[in-house]
């Protein structure tokens, strides 16, 4: 959106040219200050009117300006009147009303280009990217230098996957406007979009030089260093990061920094900050009403209804909930990938509503509609999220599970899921979630996962026939420096090993080799393995003797995968959720010898199994038995805890009363 100051183009009497000129010099108190003496000396002047909606406007004040814009729309419009209007209406989330202000702003002056890109976000904002290109598209054409209108126009493309095209279009406002920081910006998240991580890398560190302190631009650099393992200037680059976030200067994603800070409190301070930046409270759709329905309804929001690692986890507890007592609801707004998951997933809910071509209000309407008493958030901050949808509080009871290891620091998200390892009473107060917690481990898992009866052989796979195998198959981000030079000791103390890790990128795979060559360990005992389909990976963890964890963000799934296809685990946990899942699995599945509190405590239990093989075949048929004995892959087991919890959220919220953090007891036949 636009917000400069010429781009609403004043008509004022020469009497109210000083505030005007006041305008131009940002002062705005200053034009502010005219505009009401103005008024006093000639109350309802339009002309008055007018100079104090802009400068109510240009302070970001849109609810007060609303009133003096509107006389002028409604008693002498003139050019820029509607769209001054409009744009107040779309930064208070009144999207129709602003785009019906801006078509007549546009069908009066057609010319004016500004009018276009806030028409464009406004639709944008409704879910109607199509339209909205449509209108970005009229606005370049009538300003072919407009850096605003192309990069719109990028936007849109990107968003409907149409990225070489909205390449063309950036690379345009980067040749006109060279020094445009924001140009370089975007640049570099297309190019992270399209997983060229190392020329996103160089975008958002020419954007970084430009504009050192814009938003978003360093944690989004840090995200690409890390996808590629570039890690030559990760580490000042991380403390930078971490430094901004406990001073609260400028906005940075979430979700990076849950992977690069081993501290909650900064990791609530940074979701924090991104709330208020971009997720304004909304009006409240949901205002006390009490539903009376024969069953609970639960929707369950996610963009990963498809060959996700959330729908591994969760399909079977969606199939499997108890419809005597619940109806439940998929609302998908992610791709549609046509795979036997996604028609999986569709069959298990009794309702599965598709909402990609819906906005976020349109969204929340629709399930204040449907009634929905649970709306649960699978997705947090994670990529492809909309948490906006929630921010217009649709449902009377609003839960964060699964998808986010962290705290969303949203108002409108009363509670979270988890258990006591993976977050601690002493560290509830960096969560502004009421946190409720369940007997064993919070993560769900579908114990009706195939594994192929087929294991290729080592020769295959690229491995040693008879050296031990190390493995990791988290994706590269999580691939920290100071891990990473333990893994690399591992190899040289235990001769004929081998690590297998992942090929998450060809740039991983050779800053990983270059980065062992540096430690002294042949590049060749690093072996990558292709993606392939899920019974097929699964499958191939028997060719592995032990999985080495990562720090500080442990495997999630990758760690339940091994488990499930018998593999032992190795964690060191860390003082955040996400470094401390894995040793949450491993206490649920009977194992918690293989969780360690320092990597000199990981690195020194990792040599003493690899050096003494029966020690680590006692484990690996421990994990056998446990797989079918212990809590962790219960399905049945975890399903009743889990509804117990959503019944007491409900209940809670029927009397009346907020939200409360509590604890799910055992059932009664739950004993394992």
């Amino acid at each position: 959106m636009t917000s400069t100051r010429r781009a609403f183009p004043a008509i004022s009497p020469n009497d109210l040219a000083e505030g005007w000129q006041a305008i131009e010099r940002d002062d705005l108190p200053a034009a502010e200050g005219i505009a009401r003496a103005a008024l006093r000396a000639n109350p309802g002047d339009v002309e008055s009117l007018y100079l104090l909606g802009s400068s109510l406007l240009f302070q970001d004040r849109f609810q007060d300006a609303l009133a003096p814009l509107s006389v002028v729309v409604q008693r002498a419009p003139r050019r820029g009147a509607c769209h001054r209007l409009g744009y107040c209406h779309l930064a208070l989330g009144d999207f129709k009303s602003a785009e019906q202000l801006l078509r007549r702003e546009i069908a009066a002056h057609p010319d004016l280009v500004d009018a276009h890109n806030t028409l464009g976000v406004a639709l944008i904002n409704q879910g109607r990217p199509h339209e909205a290109l449509a209108v970005f598209l009229e606005a370049a054409r009538l300003d072919p230098r407009s850096a605003t209108a192309n990069n719109n126009v990028a936007n849109v493309l990107g968003e409907l996957g149409r990225n070489e095209e909205a390449l063309r279009y950036l690379q345009k406002v980067i040749d006109a406007n060279p020094g445009l920081a924001d140009a370089r910006h975007n640049l570099g998240m297309l190019l992270q979009k399209l997983k060229r991580h190392e020329q996103a890398a160089a975008s958002l560190e020419a954007a970084l030089r430009l504009a050192p302190r814009a938003a978003y631009t360093l944690s989004s650099l840090v995200w690409n260093e890390l996808a590629i393992c570039k890690w030559e200037g990760l580490t000042p680059h991380v403390d930078a990061l971490r430094s901004q976030v406990r001073r609260g200067e400028i906005p940075a994603e979430p979700f990076v920094l849950v992977a690069v800070s081993p501290s909650p409190e900064e990791q609530r301070l940074c979701a924090q900050r991104h709330v208020r930046e971009k997720l304004p409270q909304r009006p409240p759709l949901w205002r006390g009403s009490r539903y009376r329905h024969d069953r609970v309804r639960l929707a369950y929001l996610s963009a990963d209804y498809s060959e996700h690692a959330t729908a591994y986890l969760a399909a079977g507890l969606f199939e499997r909930h108890d419809r005597s007592r619940f109806e439940v609801i998929g609302v998908s707004y992610g791709p549609d990938d046509h795979s036997p998951m996604r028609q999986r997933l569709m069959r298990a809910f009794d309702r599965f509503v598709d909402v990609r071509s819906r906005g976020d209000e349109e969204t929340a309407r629709l399930l204040r509609q449907m009634e929905v008493d649970v709306a649960i958030d699978l997705k947090g901050y994670t990529t492809g999220a909309r948490p906006e949808i929630l921010s217009y509080r649709p449902a009377p009871v609003q839960v964060s599970y699964l998808g986010f290891p962290g705290t969303m620091a949203a108002p409108f998200i009363d509670y979270i899921v988890a258990d006591r390892w993976v977050l601690p009473a002493e560290d509830r107060l960096h969560y502004t979630e009421q946190v409720v917690y369940l007997p064993d481990s919070y993560q769900v898992n579908d114990a009706a996962r195939s594994v192929a009866e087929r294991t290729p052989s080592r020769a295959q796979a690229g491995l040693p026939r008879d050296g031990f195998v190390f493995c990791c198959f988290n994706n590269s981000y999580k691939i920290m420096p100071p891990v990473f030079a333990v893994w690399m000791k591992l190899l040289r103390e235990i001769p004929q090993s081998a690590l297998w890790l992942l090929e998450d990128s060809a740039e991983a795979k050779r800053r990983l080799q270059q980065a062992a060559q540096a430690a002294g360990v042949d590049a060749a005992r690093l072996v990558f393995a292709a993606r392939v389909a899920p019974a097929e990976h699964l499958a191939r963890h028997r060719l592995a003797d032990l999985f080495l964890d990562t720090l500080p963000y442990n495997a999630h799934t990758t760690a339940s995968d091994a488990l499930w296809a018998g593999l032992p685990v190795l964690t060191c946990a860390g003082n955040t959720f996400a470094g401390r899942v894995a040793g949450s699995l491993l206490r649920a599945v009977g194992l918690p010898e293989l969780v360690t509190r320092s990597l000199h405590e990981y690195e020194t239990l990792a040599l003493q199994l690899a050096r003494d093989p029966s020690r680590l075949a006692d484990i690996r048929g421990r994990l056998e038995r446990n797989r079918s004995t212990t809590p962790l892959f219960d399905l049945e087991r975890f399903r009743r805890h889990l509804e117990a919890a959503y019944l007491a959220m409900w209940e809670t919220s029927q009397r009346g009363e907020p939200p409360r953090g509590f604890s799910v007891e055992p059932l009664p036949n739950d004993q394992p």
